[in-house]
């Protein structure tokens, strides 16, 4: 098999980026956890419009997680790390077109910023996997707590009938906890904790807030 350019790298990821913010992105064999769910009582429009956006920002966060995959799998020093990276990549794409299927249920839109997102998130995957991966590893982890504690909200704040969107949102925080937990095993480094109580809630917060409305 010929050795990739630099330049086969970046098409690949400028593609990758397009399939993921613009198309249908590559899933694995996993069904959608929605599937045959049915709701106990009808939406209002006011929970509609509710679920709309928590999925949105729910939907960005798993652009967000493709780009730091793609990022940490580019610059990862062990090969089993980068398998372990591309593999993760491929289950956050289930929740990607999960979201996806859901908002357009739903009637909603996806994020108008999910390219900066994209694009940011790879951005700070690949200087990770650059320090090294240990550290990379374990900003997957801080990554991954900062996903739970918000999917946690979500959850809390979907009403009582709406057990599709329970049921994608529970499996996506089993997900999450999961790939943290993988991470860790694999070798991944606790996080200094200005970064861990600081830096990470922070960039959590913008990406919420911000996605809720735009």
């Amino acid at each position: 098999m010929r050795k990739l350019s630099l330049l086969d790298k970046i098409l690949t990821e400028i593609d990758q980026s397009l399939r993921v913010v613009h198309a249908t992105a590559p899933t694995t064999e996993r069904p959608n956890p929605s599937e045959g769910v049915q709701a106990t009582a009808p939406l209002s429009d006011t929970e509609r419009e509710l679920i709309s956006r928590l999925m949105r920002i729910n939907h960005t966060g798993e652009v967000s997680a493709q780009g730091l995959y793609r990022g940490q799998a580019l610059t990862a020093q062990r090969e089993d790390i980068r398998e372990q990276m591309e593999r993760s990549a491929m289950e956050e794409n289930d929740h990607l077109n999960w979201t996806d299927k859901r908002l357009r249920e739903l009637g909603g839109r996806k994020s108008l910023l999910n390219p900066l997102f994209y694009w940011g998130s790879f951005t700070i995957g690949a200087v990770a996997g650059k320090i090294g991966d240990k550290w990379s590893l374990g900003f997957v982890k801080e990554t991954e707590d900062q996903v739970i504690k918000h999917l946690e909200e979500h959850i809390n704040q979907l009403p009582a009938h709406a057990l599709a969107d329970m049921a994608i949102l529970q499996k996506m925080k089993a997900d999450e906890m999961h790939h943290g937990d993988v991470a860790m095993q694999a070798g991944g480094a606790k996080l200094p904790f200005l970064a861990r109580k600081l830096l990470m809630p922070l960039m959590s917060k913008v990406m919420t807030k911000s996605t809720y409305y735009v």
